[in-house]
């Protein structure tokens, strides 16, 4: 009989299930490791997790245990218990089934890509000329730009990781017209994990500056974003979708952007579904937040190669032929033989077209991303930087100066106007809880923004309340992460209001909205895939929060285009920037293994 308890710990909840006390403590740290988002549990590192248990499980010996040989415990041959033993990780069944599965989907997109190879190249022979009028530049940096959208032509399988204003989607524009060049009708498919990210990736496409023809225009118009639920069929009451191994998306070219956002059951699902003759191409970057669930295999795969942007000198010389000025070419530094699974596959574009290294956005995004401390603190001296603006005693004047610009959404009365203003700033918090978390800030905005007779926050729908939606409304084509505002309509009745895909405005009743927040505040989660003019970051005024890493800082930096204010002291920013997410998996090792057994 299992002894169950009545606890509120969850994970001791789940311990206790299985009625094996040598189990219990594993399976405790499993369950909790599994909710911090890490995917398997590191055995050659339970000394620093040991203190963690509940003292009933401290106290149980396990010096002698085996847990291969417990009968709920399986390998990579017998992997139908509950739990997995792999090397010296131990998984959740589940879990390991993604990881494995998704490394052999990998390999499938490998092998597939080699049957064509000699094609693709010859076809892009044929296409000096339009190469080279994509890709014409004075700019004396290496243009990664041509060589990752010739990898992507090339591959079945790419990885393209950058920065802010790197140009990744202008990389993708690029290298669709090389396609749409030999292959007009060529059927893509774009997709991200939230809406608003897909539907700003299609926007970008259509509105791309590129050297191209009517046919290749006409293409990019034709272009219809959705999120990855959609893309695959979500059904209803499951978490099973329609799309799979069995019924695959038919598609020749398949984008993801924002992929450090997907955790790894949708990432195993949506390579399940991607038949390894299609093109599949992931965006993103790599030093963003990883998803909010567990897993962070965008960033795992940009991490499995000691390096970044290597080439074989086959490949160098090749895509060199395209770039006539020697600075742009790929350097013979970057040249090297590499026996790993993803060489050649992963390119990461180092030029930000949008900020400066050296100055504001840019030196303070790399000086975060990196730890370097000198270069971060050379910011905290008062009008050290026009675009960065350190506010380490939560300044109430600055504050109210930042929300009172919402007043030009406000008195906008053309709504999709109206849209486009509300983005032009916002308030993010690294937490939602407590004095300086979303429920508070939301509520000191409203609370400033009706004493200035701006709003009337009279009721949960009230009438320019700006709303982000928490799940997905499929049947009005909706998604988590869209934002919106109330308004009345030409009848006075109060609408929910969203610009969609193709940039129409759509309006719904909000009684149909019933997981919707607040916005004039949003988590740096929630701002992930999109973009504001300025942002006001405030940060909790205690160092001892997990989530506060250099990830999180970054990427709500990265989320304005032009200016940047930080409610939060030196301290609570240099404590963040020391610590660094680091979710446990075995994509690297099992990587690492492939090459030496030649698996993959």
């Amino acid at each position: 009989m299992r002894n169950l308890v009545t606890v509120n710990d969850v994970h001791q909840q789940f311990a206790e299930y299985f009625d094996i006390p040598a189990l219990k403590p594993y399976a405790y740290l499993l369950s909790k490791k599994g909710s911090e988002g890490h995917i398997c549990l590191h055995l050659s590192k339970l000394e620093q997790e040991w203190h963690t248990l509940p003292e009933a499980y401290r106290k149980i010996e396990t010096g002698n245990v085996e847990l291969r040989n417990l009968p709920v415990v399986g390998s990579e041959e017998d992997n139908n218990q509950p739990f997995v033993v792999y090397q010296d990780r131990l998984y959740m069944q589940r879990y390991f089934r993604y990881e494995s599965n998704f490394l052999n989907k990998i390999r499938l997109f490998l092998d597939a890509e080699k049957a064509v190879l000699n094609d693709r190249i010859t076809q892009l022979q044929e296409q000096k000329a339009l190469i080279q009028r994509l890709f014409s530049s004075s700019n004396k940096y290496i243009d990664w730009q041509l060589a990752a959208a010739i990898t992507g032509v090339l591959n079945n399988f790419t990885i393209i990781t950058g920065g802010p204003g790197t140009g990744k989607t202008t990389t993708v524009a690029k290298l669709l017209a090389l396609l749409y060049a030999t292959e007009p009708n060529l059927k893509v498919a774009l997709a991200a994990p939230t809406g608003k990210a897909a539907a700003r990736m299609a926007e970008s496409l259509r509105n791309t500056n590129i050297e191209s023809d009517e046919s290749t225009q006409a293409a990019f118009q034709r272009l219809q974003p959705s999120t990855i639920h959609r893309l695959l069929g979500s059904l209803p009451d499951t978490h099973r979708f329609k799309h799979n191994q069995l019924n695959p998306l038919i598609y020749d070219v398949i984008i993801i952007d924002e992929s450090s956002m997907i955790d790894v059951a949708l990432f195993a699902k949506l390579l399940d579904a991607v038949p390894p003759t299609t093109r599949l191409i992931l965006l993103g970057d790599k030093d963003q937040l990883a998803a909010v669930e567990a897993g962070s295999l965008f960033g795992d795969l940009c991490q499995a190669q000691d390096e970044l942007n290597l080439f074989s000198p086959e490949r160098s010389q090749f895509i060199n032929n395209f770039i006539p000025v020697a600075e742009q070419q790929i350097p013979a530094s970057m040249v090297k033989s590499d026996a790993h699974p993803l060489f050649e596959h992963l390119i990461e574009l180092r030029h930000s077209h949008r900020f400066s290294g050296d100055q504001g956005i840019g030196k303070f995004s790399k000086a975060i991303i990196t730890n370097n401390e000198a270069a971060i603190r050379s910011f905290f001296h008062s009008n050290a930087d026009d675009q960065i603006i350190i506010d380490p005693e939560y300044n109430t004047d600055l504050f109210e100066k930042f929300v009172s610009r919402y007043t030009d959404f406000i008195q906008e009365k053309d709504i999709s106007k109206a849209l486009l203003l509300l983005n032009a700033q916002r308030v993010l918090t690294a937490i939602r809880e407590g004095a300086h978390g979303l429920y508070t800030i939301n509520k000191q905005i409203e609370k400033y923004l009706h004493e200035k007779q701006l709003i009337n926050a009279n009721a949960e729908f009230y009438n320019n309340r700006p709303i982000i939606l928490t799940r997905n409304y499929y049947e009005h084509g909706l998604f988590n992460g869209d934002t919106g505002i109330i308004r009345l309509d030409e009848n006075n009745t109060l609408m929910a209001w969203f610009i969609d895909s193709t940039g129409n405005l759509k309006s719904v009743l909000p009684g149909y909205l019933t997981q919707a927040e607040t916005a004039f505040a949003m988590t740096v989660h929630k701002s992930q895939g999109s973009e504001f003019g300025e942002v006001m970051i405030i940060l909790p005024d205690t160092p001892e929060i997990p989530i506060l890493t250099r990830e999180l800082i970054y990427t709500a930096v990265s989320r304005a285009k032009q200016k940047v204010y930080i409610q939060g002291s030196p301290e609570i920013i240099l404590s963040a920037a020391g610590k660094f997410v680091e979710r446990a998996s075995g994509i690297g090792s099992r990587f690492k293994e492939s090459v030496a057994n030649q698996l993959i």
